[in-house]
């Protein structure tokens, strides 16, 4: 018996970054009725601490369970290796899903020599987790991180591919290079927005890993599995902390649609 569930899904991020990760979703779930926050007032997360992380991810998914969500990605790579598993233990009523998973086993799935280099934020990286979980999932492998914390406000600001970017890209990932990896985890949903400027500083012989589309996969994946899938909606709804034409415009650059993203104050929450 088909069962239509046309709650929403709700997806977060601290800012821009998580629209990757709404673009994939819309791709693979076309009919699902998104719910999306953008934390733009508190961006970037990367440099705070991780009490700090969790309070705001704890106010934000209050907010969108009051939006009658179904189920959450986290989609902050920052989020989720600072606070999955606490987040899981709060919110014991509500399904959520993680990014760094999928970005796991996409990047255990293309490589060929086991050498894989991780970007992030600073909170990323220092977590380790992606370190702990590519060598939980691959023996013999080697990790080589590095943390990019220009990068987020860079596409926040939309200059997605300018020369800073590639510039600054060079700065970042000239040392990855030397280590001859065959693979390179976006570790942040704001990366795959300078993809373009990343693969040219890497070339074209590197898999670069957008976690987006596995973790789209993993929540087709719940949502068939429970049977609360929807097949007559897809409205999309846009929130944000603090207010700017730029989140806006890097929306409509995105998903190639024209949203108006409305201001929550989520310190209420």
């Amino acid at each position: 018996m088909i069962s239509i569930d046309e709650r929403p899904i709700g997806i977060f991020d601290s800012g821009v970054g998580g629209l990757t990760v709404v673009k994939e979703v819309i791709n693979v779930l076309p009919k699902e009725n998104i719910v999306y926050f953008g934390d733009t007032a508190r961006v970037p997360y990367g440099s705070k601490s991780k009490e700090l992380i969790y309070k705001f991810s704890c106010q934000i998914i209050k907010f969108l369970k009051e939006q009658n969500v179904k189920a959450i990605i986290i989609a902050c790579n920052t989020v989720s290796s600072n606070c999955y598993d606490d987040l899981k233990k709060h919110f014991i009523d509500i399904p959520i899903i993680e990014v760094l998973e999928p970005g796991v086993s996409s990047a255990i799935r293309v490589t060929k020599n086991r050498k894989i280099g991780v970007i992030g934020t600073e909170g990323t990286i220092k977590s380790g987790q992606y370190e702990k979980k590519l060598k939980d999932g691959l023996e013999n492998v080697e990790v080589y991180s590095k943390p990019c914390p220009l990068f987020v406000p860079i596409a926040e600001e939309g200059l997605l591919e300018d020369k800073i970017t590639v510039d600054i890209a060079k700065i970042y990932l000239e040392d990855l290079k030397k280590y001859n990896i065959d693979s390179l985890i976006l570790g942040c949903t704001h990366y795959p927005l300078l993809k373009n400027s990343i693969k040219k500083v890497m070339g074209n012989s590197v898999n670069i890993v957008d976690p987006a589309f596995e973790t789209a996969m993993k929540m087709k994946k719940y949502l068939m599995d429970n049977n609360i899938y929807n097949i007559k909606g897809g409205n999309h709804s846009f929130y944000v902390s603090d207010k700017n034409d730029k989140f806006d415009f890097i929306c409509s650059l995105v998903l190639q649609e024209n949203h108006i993203a409305k201001k929550v104050s989520i310190e209420k929450y």
